[in-house]
């Protein structure tokens, strides 16, 4: 047969293939995937777990006439390689490469930018009511699995959907797990669901035979309506899918390519919403991920023949849960609450040794803060671990639900700033900016392992309000001599007449080129703001006594940090020159890690050109020259 997905072009290259040649395909599109995530990194056992369901799509459908929403958007492998995207496919997650998910940029298939879960149905359901305002041909179908559906978003769509009444296709991919076991009543409802299966061919024959019901005379039209209803009512069995208005089917194999296309034929002569219930497994086909879905969730890379993903240096992450843990030993009414996040955040050791105190709400982090809020109200100490990206979709509940009642809930802001190969999706850029706005904030930004313990100590023991740290992916990095762990609100090392202001991990790239420009005669004085919300009076009195002041913040210019000590600088009368070095496009496309920090100026080496850039341009005495 050859190599089938060299000759995949597009979804209508399939059309031909004989089941033994799809067959073949599947495994193909698993052996790729496999062998592209060992090399660059990327979402690997969600990804095995929906190949069938992305070739009986690809054999159902017509992209990108029809539209298929992917949801969460890290499982959309396949369909990237079916869409046309397979001689690109080794570039994935790398820079200039095509990216770990849906992407408007990359293909006319992928209709919605998305890497965040839950919004699936939603913006399906507003494409479906456009396509029929503007009588455009085409289905719609939302797929939403991977625990998505515990978000709420996701019942404001199926909600909606009901109401209007569109042909929309949602598939529900069932697989048990978001990247730990789902949790929670959905996840119990979903599993009893799946044993009373039900199908299609079975539904549609008792439909047609009530239809066939006479009806004799108007007085007994009444009576047989319901005698209908009730019958339905009784082989049914209906669900919370049926009760918005949904025609549900399932479970089905969501490893039998031949039902589940029949099923997705269908589906598509059903006028009003349809629900497929799809039951698949994460990992399939690579025995490593079947046994280890959460482990082969998200890797870095990994050896195929062995499945060894290597020795992890310690993290920030680690550090927040190992501090967690010790905090918790002695104070009782501490509590981790988490969005499905549970090993990412670094909580799985809370988890085992303070189950009674530990939440994963799934992923639902609007919930998770109304629920924190919740639980200081209560007289707990709640800890809710995040992602910056995913705490986005909270701003509402952190206004209303926490800072309005005066109570007291801390945010651990992992994954703060740049973080790689995820891309644009997953970027930690906006909570600085954010949570200016909301009031009575506390925020911290350690840059170092030993600062991120002390600083989360402080929060939990003296904080007030809405408490906030946050730190970055992965390691510590450079740290100067001289350098003294605190949790006073800054910090100022070395002198001269041109300031550096920095937080976070971006103070070590401060200080190596502070070293740097140092042996260039050039003297610096490094500002650190420990405490970035609210900035401290004395912060801005350090650096006003400085003919030149750089600020470099790896976060937003519009609204963050840069900008509002510019403002409190110039209040404190300086007259100066400040240059404010901050992310003017906010949403950075895929790249490692440090390489977009590089591309970004954020580097030791970018901070250094800068500084000199600005002192060629005024002349070269603007520096306080070293004796």
């Amino acid at each position: 047969m050859g190599n089938l997905l060299e000759k995949i072009h597009s979804p209508e290259d399939l059309q031909g293939l004989s089941r033994k040649e799809l067959d073949k395909l599947c495994e193909e599109l698993r052996a790729v995937i496999i062998q592209t995530v060992s090399d660059n990194g990327g979402h690997l056992a969600s990804n095995l777990g929906v190949v069938e369901l992305t070739v009986a799509l690809a054999l159902a459908f017509q992209p990108p006439r029809d539209a298929i929403v992917w949801d969460v958007g890290h499982q959309s492998y396949s369909y990237k390689l079916l869409t046309g995207r397979y001689q690109n496919f080794s570039t994935l997650r790398q820079e200039g490469g095509i990216s770990g998910f849906p992407c408007r940029e990359e293909s006319p298939c992928d209709k919605f930018t998305s890497g965040h879960s839950s919004a699936s149905i939603s913006s399906a359901l507003g494409l479906s009511a456009a396509n029929h305002l503007q009588n455009c041909p085409g289905h719609v179908v939302a797929v939403i699995g991977d625990g998505a559906l515990t978000g709420g978003l996701a019942f404001e769509g199926l909600n909606n959907a009901g109401q209007l009444r569109r042909n929309l296709i949602v598939i529900l991919n069932d697989n048990a797990m978001s990247i730990s076991k789902n949790v929670g009543s959905l996840a119990r409802y979903l599993s009893h669901m799946r044993s009373r299966p039900g199908y299609i061919k079975v539904k549609g024959n008792v439909e047609d035979a009530l239809r066939r019901l006479p009806v004799v005379g108007k007085p007994i039209a009444a009576s047989i309506r319901r005698v209908k209803r009730n019958l339905k009512k009784l082989l049914y069995n209906p669900n919370v899918f049926t009760d918005l208005g949904f025609s549900y089917y399932g479970p089905f194999d969501g490893h039998n390519l031949k039902e589940l296309t029949d099923t997705l034929e269908a589906a598509k002569l059903i006028h009003k919403p349809v629900l497929l219930h799809v039951r698949t497994y994460k990992g399939k086909g690579y025995q490593y991920a079947e046994q280890s879905p959460t482990l082969y969730h998200g890797l870095a890379g990994f050896d195929v023949d062995t499945g060894a993903t290597g020795e992890k240096a310690q993290s920030f992450s680690d550090v927040f849960g190992q501090t967690l843990c010790a905090l918790a030993e002695k104070n009782e009414k501490l509590c981790a609450v988490t969005a499905a996040m549970a090993e990412g955040t670094g909580l799985s050791e809370f988890r085992q040794r303070f189950g009674k105190r530990f939440y994963d709400v799934g992923i639902a982090e609007e919930h998770a803060v109304a629920f924190s809020g919740g639980l200081a109200v209560g007289g707990m100490l709640p800890v809710f671990a995040v992602y910056s990206t995913f705490l986005q979709r909270s701003y509402d509940q952190m206004i209303h639900d926490v800072a309005m009642q005066s109570t007291k809930v801390i945010l651990a802001i992992d994954r703060a700033g740049i973080v790689g190969e995820d891309g644009k999706t997953h970027q930690g850029l906006f909570d600085p900016a954010f949570l200016q706005t909301v009031p009575g904030v506390t925020l911290y930004s350690p840059a170092y392992f030993q600062e991120l313990r002390e600083q989360l100590a402080f929060l939990v023991e003296k904080g007030q309000g809405v408490c906030a740290i946050r730190y970055p992916r992965g390691r510590e990095l450079f740290r100067p001599d001289g350098f003294c762990s605190t949790t006073a609100p800054f910090s100022v090392y070395g002198g001269g007449k041109i300031c550096v202001v920095t937080y976070g991990r971006m103070f070590s790239f401060a200080a190596e080129a502070a070293e740097r420009l140092k042996k260039q005669g050039i003297a610096v004085r490094l500002v650190k703001l420990n405490r970035i919300i609210p900035v401290d009076s004395g912060a801005i009195q350090a650096a006003a006594g400085c003919e030149k002041v750089f600020f470099f913040e790896e976060g937003l210019r519009r609204g963050g940090i840069g900008e509002h000590f510019g403002c409190l600088l110039l209040e404190a009368g300086f007259g100066g020159r400040y240059v404010l070095r901050a992310i003017e496009d906010p949403f950075v496309k895929h790249a490692p890690m440090f390489r977009a920090l590089e591309q970004l100026g954020f580097s030791a080496g970018g901070i250094e050109r800068t500084v000199l850039e600005f002192c060629a341009e005024e002349g070269a005495g603007d520096g306080e020259k070293e004796a």
